[in-house]
């Protein structure tokens, strides 16, 4: 085994070998009440529309949300449990039909690979309630080139 193999490896193990302290420092919101909620709790919580984009991976339809026309500086939020995600320095127009940031507020967004559509693509959800948002895509504005593409119907803006 070369050097970076096996540091890779070591590296690996130690993480396998962390106390649950450890574990749960790397996941901040490993504790929080937001993921202890039932489904029914959401259901409570929640409109239709948003119980099933932020619980059940839905998508809206394009072009529906009224946050594609908000302009005002604030945060948007997630809907589900309020944590600042986007600001609104980073809005930006892609054409999509639904809001879009070149960035996101560090460590509030979790991310996995989703086949659904039969192709990878990166989707991306709150950090604390894990609340489905929408997906991550190469082909955004400088300075990242990313563009996080969001269902409105999964978003809270607040004003400044």
């Amino acid at each position: 085994m070369n050097k970076i193999d096996r540091r890779a490896f070591l590296l690996g193990s130690a993480l396998v070998a962390l106390p649950g302290a450890a574990l749960a420092a790397a996941d901040p919101y490993a504790a929080s009440p937001w993921r202890k909620l039932s489904d029914a709790d959401w259901r409570k919580r929640l409109d239709v529309v948003s119980y099933n984009v932020l619980r059940k991976e839905a998508t809206e339809m394009a072009g529906t949300s009224p946050l594609n026309r908000e302009k005002r500086r604030g945060t948007y939020a997630c809907l589900g449990c309020g944590l600042p995600l986007f600001k609104s320095d980073w809005k930006f127009e892609s054409g999509t039909g639904w809001p879009s940031f070149y960035t996101a507020i560090k460590g509030a967004l979790g991310k996995k690979t989703d086949y659904r559509i039969g192709v990878p693509r990166t989707e991306y959800h709150c950090a604390r309630c894990l609340g489905h948002q929408g997906h991550v895509f190469p082909d955004g504005p400088r300075p990242t080139g990313l563009r996080y593409c969001n269902n409105g119907d999964a978003l809270r803006f607040v004003p400044a």
